[in-house]
């Protein structure tokens, strides 16, 4: 197994929308994880992180040198008050990529998966700005619709991605598990005085001119498992 990062990480650089929205507010598309936290460590710019929980919705000001993060289920939407720039770091790093990520689309639109995949399909900008709204017509009904309407999201959201749940599976055991537990064979080697996993200590860098793509909450420099390039 080779990770990009430490653990099974993902990380990814973000400049967040500045495309203005129906409540006049500029940012992403409101989405939650289902088995990933995320965290979000400022580099630039201002703005905030609007999020909803069981415990109500909150508006987290974000500005350079912040640092906030969130456990799955919490969903999260992007406000980009003028050059809002983050780095993203991804628990389970690949899950995410794999379709982790639920949009809150208006109920008719995740009761139907046909529906959910053509809206949340990527493309280019107007196609993005498109689902971006989409997204934010059913965040703004579930701020207002309270617990009830959190669950029913937490299972419409369940019944579109139950399908998917064995290749999450595979893909968490050969990643951030297979990354745990290669620490504990390095630590059973350090107790039995073998120093052999030390021999292969390498320095790996990553391309900086990969093409950004078109995010969930912004313009993406992503990087995926095994973008590492040993620098020897």
């Amino acid at each position: 197994m080779v990770t990009s990062f430490p653990g099974g990480i993902g990380i990814s650089g973000l400049r967040v929308y500045d495309w203005p929205t129906v409540d006049g507010l500029c940012g992403g598309s409101p989405h939650a994880h289902l088995t990933c936290s995320e965290c979000y460590y400022v580099v630039g710019g201002t703005g905030s992180v609007q999020t909803l929980t069981r415990r109500g919705f909150a508006s987290t000001p974000l500005g350079e040198g912040s640092v906030v993060w969130f456990t799955p289920g919490t969903i999260h939407r992007l406000v980009n008050d003028g050059d809002l720039r983050i780095i993203v770091v991804m628990q389970n790093s690949g899950l995410p990529e794999a379709g982790d990520a639920v949009f809150t689309f208006p109920p008719d639109v995740l009761a139907d998966p046909v529906r959910y995949a053509e809206a949340a399909a990527p493309g280019g900008e107007e196609t993005i700005r498109i689902r971006r709204d989409l997204a934010l017509a059913g965040f703004l009904e579930l701020r207002e619709g309270g617990g009830a309407a959190l669950d029913e999201f937490y299972a419409a959201a369940l019944a579109l991605k139950r399908e998917s749940l064995d290749d999450w599976e595979k893909r968490w055991r050969s990643g951030a598990l297979a990354a745990a537990e290669l620490t504990g064979e390095h630590l059973d080697r350090l107790r039995a005085g073998d120093l052999g996993h030390l021999a292969s200590a390498d320095v790996l860098v990553l391309d900086p001119d990969k093409p950004q793509r078109f995010g969930m909450c912004g313009r993406l420099d992503t990087h995926e498992p095994g973008d590492g390039k040993s620098v020897h």
